[in-house]
């Protein structure tokens, strides 16, 4: 694999995503609707972390027909049936198409268009936000990126997680994509449902003598429909990740529906009830999450 990567959907961490890599020397080209595509061609994008800051002036196209080693999906799974017909197929043909969204059901429809290129992909251990329309504010460290892939060869699989890594990404390598998918998707989606529904942060749940048993049961579920699926999670491993997390640390889903915009809740709260009710595993505290907020 050579140097260049495509970035589906540069906003807050696609955009950050772009930056790193090309600091690190990588070729990165943007793929963005009309709008961003033109703010960031001018004025290129600003990265600030506790690192420091990173800028770099990107090539962005509104369509993508250049080949490309490495695709990062990064729109949020309400978006995605619409930004996949940004790319043609032909463009990663030859590359690994790494999807960062929540949940499971999205790898369904990217290896419909994209067939075998597609590994399934986490992004963890990270947040940040769009402090301005091409400003980007990392809230933490560098992420953790976990991939791993059925269809597509081990050497191709390394290729792709040792660019990431010249980005000063720690990158790991799964053991299936289940498990890729799963081990965020027990936690984030509980976390998702009840950040949204309470308008509470992590560190306020986590105190929280009523909100705090909520989640420890939706966690508990999630973990149980996960091990219907072929996964064994423990509730305490996932709790060892959010008593990791930064009292102030909330959701994107919950940021999303504070600010009225289509959140992520159904792909990844719904795809974990959906699960459920196909396996037959009861999921009471994750419906009653759904129901108050507003998928049932």
């Amino acid at each position: 694999m050579s140097n260049t990567a495509a970035v589906l959907g540069p906003g807050a961490v696609g955009g950050s995503l772009a930056v790193r890599l090309s600091n690190a020397g990588v070729t990165v080209i943007c793929v963005a609707h009309p709008e961003a595509a033109g703010l960031i061609a001018l004025a290129g994008l600003v990265v600030e972390s506790p690192e420091g800051t990173l800028t770099a002036r990107l090539e962005v196209v509104e369509q993508l027909a250049k080949p490309v080693d490495l695709l990062l999906v990064t729109v949020k799974a309400p978006g995605l049936d619409d930004a996949v017909e940004r790319i043609d197929p032909d463009a990663v043909a030859n590359g690994v198409v790494l999807p960062l969204l929540n949940g499971l059901e999205h790898m369904e429809a990217l290896r419909a268009r994209f067939g075998p290129r597609v590994a399934a992909g986490t992004i963890s251990h990270f947040q940040a936000y769009r402090a301005g329309r091409v400003q980007i504010v990392e809230a933490t460290t560098s992420p953790v990126i976990t991939l791993a892939s059925e269809t597509l060869s081990r050497a191709e699989v390394e290729a792709a997680a040792e660019m990431l890594r010249r980005a000063r990404i720690d990158v790991r390598v799964g053991q299936t994509e289940k498990r890729v998918l799963w081990h965020k998707l027990a936690r984030i989606a509980p976390l998702a449902a009840v950040t949204s529904v309470s308008g509470r942060t992590v560190g306020e749940l986590r105190n929280d003598p009523e909100w705090r048993p909520r989640l420890d049961s939706a966690i508990v579920e999630a973990c149980a429909v996960a091990e219907a699926d072929g996964v064994s999670l423990r509730a305490a491993s996932q709790w060892a990740i959010i008593d990791e997390m930064a009292d102030e640390t909330t959701t994107s889903a919950a940021r999303d529906v504070v600010a009225g915009r289509r959140s992520e809740l159904d792909a990844i709260l719904g795809g974990v009830l959906r699960t459920g009710e196909r396996l037959g595993i009861a999921t009471p505290t994750l419906s009653e999450l759904a129901e108050a907020a507003g998928l049932r």
